[in-house]
């Protein structure tokens, strides 16, 4: 079982139990496995700066070249290394409160590492036996001044820009203060939008707003979509990998519903496809798959997860319920820019508003709850779950996804943060809150004992 890594990369609170120190080491063991020319960015929190120079140390005294790219989303490192480097480290915490940082590691295709070499990197930092080349072998340090640009040209010609730029949508772009700031304002303004900004300043202490792009999180650009009659609204993560819409009424649009709207329109496009998805996301996927020709596969939570079996299995688009989309042949992970663009286009060639479009996709309801639990209690409490839960149809794909008529609800503890999730999903509001607040119940049944 493995000590460092979450469902992708190392979080920890910056500068107490992720410090410099750690960070070199961590990084060294992994550039013992690479030994190549690795990629270095990350995100716009305080600590990232110096984590990233700690990162760079430790790969250049384990044989590495690096490139720092500064600050900039996950998913442009992930495609700066897809292209041109033999691995990358990107600094960030994604939605985790200010204080948090992390180191997410990929291979050469862009991938979150996957299991077996994240062992062995483990291996090396337990056993104190990185690589430590000689001191006149370190290698150099670069930069790639023109990779976002760059990034952003490839965005536009993955759309149909004339279509959108035809229509000259007015789009309110909240990057809460991350590393969307680098790059989404700039590329609706290239496609013809109208954009007013909020929270688009980088900063670290997220002053604007919590991270996280949930419905709380997102009132002010709720208020602000409608005070202005804008068209629709976007908001990103801290590190700029998953897209929350508004709609042009000011409604909240869930991220299922999202990646429901962007497969439906893939399908069509492509006559059909593969489509890779978690446990955890709505069943509206498994619908529009087949009224589209597609075929669904489901894996564990984790974007590394889809994204490898993307590229497995020459999968179409995947993503998760969270607002990630993912679209292989250009990034293996999930891609906030992109799933913007994608959306917008989609809006501009329909001539709908996004509130007519996810209207016209399958009706479910769901609710999300999480709960606190200390890390060494969530195998404990994860098992006696499973044990009480066997007299129902049950997915232990990822957690314990049990399935009633009325619908279905997933209880499963988060590769991220000492919490449990439970997600639920049913025709009515009514019912997935019912059996959301029955997954919490359990939970704390057996915390308490």
């Amino acid at each position: 079982m493995k000590k460092l890594f979450g469902t992708f990369g190392v979080r920890r609170v910056a500068n107490t139990e992720l410090t410099p120190e750690f960070a070199s080491k961590l990084a060294a063991s992994y550039g013992s496995l690479i030994k190549g020319k690795v990629a270095v960015g990350g995100d716009t929190r305080t600590t990232t700066e110096m984590i990233k120079h700690a990162v760079i140390s430790g790969l250049l005294s384990s044989g590495c070249d690096v490139v720092d790219l500064g600050f900039l989303p996950t998913p442009t490192v992930q495609y700066a290394v897809r292209n041109y480097y033999d691995g990358g480290v990107i600094i960030t915490a994604s939605h985790n409160p200010p204080k948090y940082n992390g180191i997410k590691l990929v291979d050469s295709d862009g991938i979150g590492t996957p299991d077996e070499m994240e062992i062995e990197i483990e291996k090396l930092f337990f056993n104190d036996n990185p690589d430590r080349i000689s001191w006149n072998e370190i290698g150099d340090v670069e930069t790639n001044s023109g990779l976002l640009e760059e990034y952003i040209d490839n965005v536009i010609a993955r759309v149909d820009a004339e279509a959108i730029k035809n229509v000259n949508l007015k789009v309110i772009v909240d990057c809460g203060s991350g590393a969307a700031c680098f790059t989404t304002p700039f590329l609706l303004r290239k496609l013809g939008c109208e954009v007013i900004t909020m929270n688009c300043q980088p900063d670290g202490f997220f002053p604007g707003r919590n991270p996280e792009p949930t419905e709380p999180n997102l009132k002010e650009l709720i208020e602000v979509v409608k005070a202005t009659g804008a068209d629709l609204g976007v908001a990103h993560d801290g590190d700029a990998d998953r897209t929350i819409c508004i709609d042009e009424e000011g409604n909240f649009v869930f991220g299922d519903k999202s990646f429901a709207l962007v497969e439906k329109y893939m399908l069509k496009e492509n006559n059909g496809g593969l489509i890779v998805t978690t446990v955890a996301t709505s069943s509206a996927i498994y619908d529009i798959a087949n009224e589209y020709n597609g075929e669904v596969i489901a894996t564990k939570v984790g974007d590394l997860i889809v994204a490898r079996e993307l590229k497995d299995k020459n999968g179409l688009f995947g993503g998760e319920e969270n607002g990630g989309l993912i679209f292989p042949d250009f990034v293996y992970g999930r891609d906030a820019a992109l799933s913007t663009a994608k959306i917008i286009e989609i809006i501009a060639k329909t001539g709908k508003p996004l509130s007519r479009l996810i209207e016209e996709l399958p009706v479910y309801y769901s609710e999300k709850m999480k709960i606190e639990c200390p890390d060494e209690l969530k195998q404990e409490v994860m098992q006696k779950i499973a044990e009480e839960t066997r007299e129902f149809e049950v997915d232990t794909t990822d957690g314990v996804k049990i399935i009633k008529d009325e619908g279905w609800v997933i209880i499963r503890p988060s590769g991220t943060e000492p919490i449990f999730r439970c997600f639920a999903e049913a025709k009515t509001l009514k019912e997935a809150k019912k059996m959301a607040e029955w997954g919490i119940s359990l939970v704390k049944k057996y915390l308490n004992q």
